[in-house]
């Protein structure tokens, strides 16, 4: 593995609104007619349209939302040809990062030419609230009664708010995800709720729910009773497969790991096992972990916890499952880390692709990690600024996309 400090002087903060600008000028040709007068002749009106469609293939995300602009011929190519999602090059996802506020704004960072954007979330009032992404959209629950869901496409503010999901309201511990189907744009939602059992420190009520784009309506997938283990806040769909973070909550003694991750598959349905009996321990003792999928493998992002100290983070570290066997594929350089701080949970981590990004609560600095190439890279600067010294941030990745709806 190589770490590579960038330039952190070196970024650009631009609206959203101020890339919609027309970026292109016409080329003009010069000819002689047969008068011997010179006429002008716009290159986009000799340049059919599967070229231009051709061209826009190669170009930037942003690139693309400028080209939308110039006039309405390419608007239309751009907004309207399934031709331009499923030839163009591959588009790095973004990462957005906000502070928790009563505002739903922050910044978006593009690594392709690395600046970032002043971007407002659609659909949610607060940033206090739960986030999954897939292929372009974006799932919002509200912090509050954890039922207030909605869907939207960060890009093109194209949003919407879905049915309430059945079950209890305020549950102690809630965690949602979603998974966009790549060929018809449907898409699924999984809600995990858990409750403790009322005066029983032992059980914990476990109650999974999902939602199909198409038919618009919630069903319950699983109703399971944990003992001596809870639900978590974390989770994604990899291949058909629902994974879920589960902490030990230490009734039942010293249980090492602390974490474990359990699954339901979302396609064939529920099994006659228990999800208990099927959990996968974390690799190692963790303080936290954040769960991603990175081309259809699932891959856990933790807190690597101090010998005898669980609660004392000493490292990060990234694993992928293969087979229920975990597989290191990276672990930070120390000298990356210190900043992050001593304490359990400090981080917030999600990715796409081959790209994870690892961020600091306390702090703006934005680390991606490269699994394919093994290397670390600090993003641009950020030009959030912090106001006081407890201010906290964190953010998420998403795949920008334009032709993907709600």
């Amino acid at each position: 593995m190589t770490d590579v400090m960038e330039d952190n002087s070196s970024w650009t903060a631009l609206s959203i609104d101020h890339i919609r600008i027309s970026a292109f000028n016409f080329g003009i040709v010069s000819e002689d007619n047969d008068e011997g007068k010179e006429f002008l002749l716009s290159l986009d009106t000799v340049v059919p349209d599967d070229i231009l469609e051709r061209i826009f293939t190669f170009l930037p995300i942003v690139s693309m939302i400028r080209s939308t602009a110039v006039c309405k011929r390419w608007h239309d190519i751009i907004y309207s040809s399934r031709f331009l999602w499923t030839h163009m090059l591959p588009q790095r996802p973004w990462y957005f990062m906000f502070t928790s506020n009563e505002s739903a704004a922050g910044y978006a960072y593009d690594p392709i030419l690395r600046k970032w954007y002043d971007l407002e979330l659609p659909c949610i009032d607060k940033s206090s609230c739960f986030v999954s992404s897939s292929c372009g959209l974006v799932c919002f629950m509200d912090n509050d009664s954890r039922n207030a869901i909605s869907v939207s496409n960060p890009i093109t503010k194209d949003c919407k708010r879905i049915l309430e999901p059945p079950g209890a309201k305020f549950p102690d511990y809630s965690t949602i995800a979603i998974k966009v189907d790549r060929s018809s744009h449907n898409y699924t939602i999984t809600l995990a709720k858990c409750k403790q059992v009322p005066e029983d420190y032992v059980r914990w009520d476990f109650s999974l729910y999902k939602y199909d784009s198409q038919s618009s309506s919630w069903v319950t997938a699983v109703e399971e009773v944990f003992i001596g283990w809870r639900g978590g806040d974390d989770s994604v769909i990899c291949d058909g497969v629902l994974y879920c973070l589960i902490h030990s909550t230490g009734i039942l003694g010293n249980i090492e790991p602390r974490h474990s991750i359990i699954m339901y598959d979302l396609i064939a349905g529920p099994s006659k096992a228990s999800l208990m009996q099927s959990s996968i321990p974390a690799p190692c003792s963790l303080t936290c972990g954040r769960l991603l999928n990175l081309r259809e493998k699932l891959v856990l992002v933790g807190g690597i916890a101090k010998q005898n100290r669980p609660d004392i983070i000493k490292g990060i570290g990234i694993w992928e499952l293969h087979k229920k066997q975990w597989q290191e594929v990276g672990r930070m350089p120390h000298k990356l880390f210190q900043g992050f701080g001593e304490f359990d949970d400090v981080f917030a981590s999600s990715g796409t692709d081959d790209l994870v990004y690892i961020q600091s609560y306390g702090a703006t600095a934005l680390l991606a990690f490269d699994t394919k190439q093994k290397q670390w890279k600090w993003s641009a600067k950020c030009p959030v600024s912090k106001r006081f010294p407890l201010q906290l941030f964190t953010g998420f990745c998403f795949e920008p996309r334009l032709d993907i709806t709600t």
